[in-house]
């Protein structure tokens, strides 16, 4: 199987560079300053989970190739269009495209640009950064990636992906209900990030605030509202169930989207909570905690300008 990952970053330079290390056939599209980065350092990945340096291969956008079997998209929100533009002309008919951002919003934008056949569900759950030096740093004892077709089935491209990661350091998953798995991690990045960004602190102390805790549930049911509206496929305790995740937190966890903006980076507010907000207003749902979350990310994103 021929891969191609979309970037060289904290997730897709780790996933792949675990797959380039079980000698699986890896390429790399990157820009050309990574290229260049990683032509003088090679990919080096410092992991819990055992420590790697590759020599990968890469293409710029627009270099010639064939079309890949599948492609590995894990770019940020704010750098997806640009991203379908890059890996398009390697993508044929029979090419398999696993994305694995959060939320939902994509899946119809890449079933609009290269048919719904195409496109499986995926995610993953890892804690990776990218160092100024290019270096990928993993911290998390969990570094899973969930994946499955859309509806369940246990296809023959399915199983080849399977058979990919099998033998590589990831917690790999071939899931027969992706669906539910990511509509789960969008209420629980969407909740966790929600309230993170909005109070400015880790989870702990916002939980031990009495107030605090209130909002959180306020704001995890509005979102639960809001996706079973366009038929999210939730258990009857979905709300008892992620409040006990969100419990269950080290006092001080950060989202991601936090971290982002206090390193004053770009967020994924539309993606994630102005998505949700969109079928709010068309549903005529009221989601007050909701709107003040998506407030309090676009005032962030006008002082980036």
């Amino acid at each position: 199987m021929r891969i191609l990952v979309v970037g060289a970053g904290a997730v897709g330079g780790y996933f792949g560079g675990r797959l380039l290390e079980k000698g699986v056939d890896v390429t790399f599209l990157v820009r050309e300053g990574r290229r260049n980065q990683l032509e003088d350092t090679g990919l080096v990945i410092e992991s819990i989970h055992g420590n790697i340096a590759l020599k990968p291969k890469t293409i710029l956008a627009g270099d010639e190739a064939t079309p890949f079997d599948l492609i590995i998209l894990s770019t940020k929100a704010y750098h997806f269009d640009g991203a379908v533009e890059s890996f398009r002309q390697y993508v044929s008919k029979e090419t398999v495209i696993l994305p694995l951002l959060n939320g939902m919003v994509h899946f119809d934008k890449l079933a609009e640009e290269f048919g719904e056949e195409r496109v499986i569900g995926g995610l993953c759950f890892i804690e990776t950064t990218l160092d100024q030096g290019g270096k990928v740093i993993q911290t998390s004892p969990k570094h899973d990636l969930v994946f499955g077709e859309r509806n369940g089935e246990r296809t023959e491209r399915i199983v080849k992906i399977e058979e990919a990661f099998s033998g590589t350091k990831v917690g790999y998953r071939l899931s027969e209900a992706i669906n539910q798995d990511l509509w789960n991690k969008y209420l629980f990045i969407a909740t966790m990030s929600g309230i993170t960004t909005l109070m400015r602190s880790p989870i702990g102390p916002i939980r031990e605030e009495e107030s605090g805790y209130l909002v959180i549930e306020k704001l995890l049911a509005e979102i639960i509202s809001v996706m079973k509206r366009v038929g999210a496929p939730f258990p009857e305790n979905i709300q008892t169930l992620q409040m006990k995740q969100i419990d269950s937190l080290a006092y001080p966890m950060k989202s991601s989207m936090q971290r982002d903006m206090e390193k004053l980076a770009f967020v994924e507010a539309d993606h994630l909570h102005g998505y949700l907000l969109k079928i709010a207003h068309k549903e005529q749902i009221s989601v007050p905690v909701l709107e003040a979350v998506y407030a309090n990310l676009k005032v962030y994103e006008r002082q980036l300008i």
